[in-house]
């Protein structure tokens, strides 16, 4: 009797192997070994360890210059009720280009690399701008279809353009579900092949006529971009942000398995470079005199679409209804880079933050929060 249970067991086991593969879903086992495995229950801010990935190699690593009342003065209250008991693993806040605060929690230093989840597209899409303005791409304008041919023979996909990519507006067949093992997400996340998982998508809307969140549609601006290129995505990143920002760490890039860029996510590096990429913003796209990005392109950035009702921009999200406007890279979890450039202040926050609460035009509610609190330590 136990013999045929086992047997039954084994068919079923058998059965349930052979679906995963036959429908495309054998990611599922890399997503089970990479969490359940490792007693978590989904992805985290740690495991990019656990996947390919290309280095973005520092160069000469220019330091934060120390604030005189670094450290100096603790934190209010509420704010760091706040932070703990949304699993903060690090918190900075830089002033006028100076470090005036940082903490670490559950372990976490500054030589922490954790995953930087969707901030990774606001990266992406500053790249993108520096290959306008290198002329390695021609304009925001430019058809998709003029990268990848194919798409020239759907419609609507026809007409998409790299700037419908850059803001969200792509009109792709994706349901952006983090939670879903059988969806998008966790295809890109956990699979083999991008091109498998985002370069075969379809359309459900005219590009350009909708804003709505897809992680697919930065990863086919990735796509674009790289093509563009003479190398990777990563040694590009390295040559025009890493080493001319002076990041004092090389960061590690999630790939596929066939080497390509998971541009909806996933730049693994520390709360110190973070930072840096926010003052860019601040300083108009340049480190001292040399320009690093065109400012005219950061401003596009960070110019709120009709479409999102003023909440998206390309890349960053924005809120300029709060009473200190601000706008911000935001990766999931609540990973953020928050600029404040009427206080000349970034902050840096990184950590695990489940179910966060989230406005009527889908900004995390903490932000606000965090942004006024700094601005009351100031």
């Amino acid at each position: 009797m136990f013999k045929k249970i086992f047997q039954g067991l084994l068919l079923a086991l058998a059965a349930a192997i052979a679906f995963t593969y036959a429908f495309g879903y054998d990611y599922l086992f890399r997503g089970i070994r990479n969490t359940y495995l490792r007693g978590e229950s989904g992805s985290t801010i740690d495991d990019g360890k656990y996947f390919p990935s290309h280095s973005i190699a520092k160069g000469n690593a220019v330091p934060w210059t120390e604030d005189s009342l670094y450290n100096r003065k603790p934190l209010p209250k509420d704010l760091v009720e706040n932070l703990k008991k949304s699993k903060t693993a690090s918190f900075l806040v830089i002033k006028k280009g100076k470090l005036l605060y940082e903490e670490y929690w559950d372990g976490y230093t500054k030589d922490s690399a954790t995953n930087s989840f969707s901030m990774a597209k606001a990266v992406t899409v500053m790249l993108v701008g520096k290959a306008i303005q290198e002329q390695k791409i021609k304009t925001l304008d430019e058809k998709f279809a003029s990268f990848f041919p194919e798409f020239s023979e759907l419609d609507p996909g026809k007409d998409l353009t790299l700037e419908d990519l850059a803001k969200m507006e792509a009109g792709l067949n994706w349901d952006e579900d983090y939670r879903n093992p059988f969806l998008q997400n966790a295809k890109a996340y956990y699979g083999k092949s991008l091109e498998v998982a985002v370069l075969r998508s379809t359309f459900k809307n005219k590009p350009g006529t909708e804003f709505e969140y897809q992680s697919g549609a930065t990863q086919l601006l990735g796509f674009a971009l790289r093509k563009s290129l003479g190398g990777t995505i990563s040694e590009y990143a390295s040559e025009k942000l890493w080493k001319p920002l002076g990041m004092e760490h090389s960061a590690k890039w999630n790939t596929d398995d066939f080497g390509m860029e998971k541009t909806f996510c996933c730049i693994n590096s520390y709360p110190r470079d973070f930072a840096k990429l926010g003052q860019l913003f601040l300083d108009d796209g340049k480190v001292g005199n040399t320009e690093i990005i065109s400012s005219e392109f950061l401003k596009k950035m960070q110019t709120p679409t009709k479409l999102s009702r003023g909440a998206y921009g390309m890349g960053l999200w924005i809120n300029n209804d709060a009473l200190i406007k601000h706008y911000y890279f935001y990766g999931l979890y609540g990973q953020y880079i928050i600029i404040v450039p009427e206080k000349q202040l970034v902050i840096v926050r990184t950590g695990t933050y489940n179910n966060q609460p989230k406005d009527a035009k889908g900004r995390p509610l903490q932000v606000e929060f965090l942004v006024n609190e700094v601005s009351k330590y100031l």
